[in-house]
């Protein structure tokens, strides 16, 4: 069982930046992709942003050009840094990483962008 840990969640003003940070209790060295979801009450969850085995990267269309993923595999550590937030993007913020066929997912972390 791999543990994921997610921070940097918060309260932001619209237009304001955070980096999120998923940290995994075992190497990420070799894993199928890794990727950030979110979701709001109510609501389905929603895929963020992806990255396939370290270098393929896709976006919802509604956070392309303001969000990036990555990874630091001596850190076993999943980013996304958020940038130009707006009001929309608040949701609570899940890490899940697949290790081709076992998938783990983090606790959540909410982001809140209100002035």
């Amino acid at each position: 069982q791999v543990q994921l840990v997610e921070s940097g969640g918060g309260v932001v003003q619209p237009g304001g930046s955070l980096r999120l940070s998923c940290v995994a209790s075992a190497s990420i060295f070799n894993i199928y992709a890794a990727r950030w979801y979110r979701q709001n009450p109510g609501k389905q969850r929603e895929l963020v942003a992806g990255i396939i085995r370290g270098t393929i990267t896709n976006y919802a269309d509604s956070v392309k050009g303001r969000f990036t993923i990555s990874r630091d595999n001596a850190a076993n550590t999943v980013y996304l840094q958020m940038n130009s937030l707006k009001p929309e993007d608040t949701a609570v913020y899940y890490c899940n990483i697949q290790y081709d066929l076992m998938n783990f997912w983090g606790q959540g972390t909410q982001v809140t962008v209100s002035t």
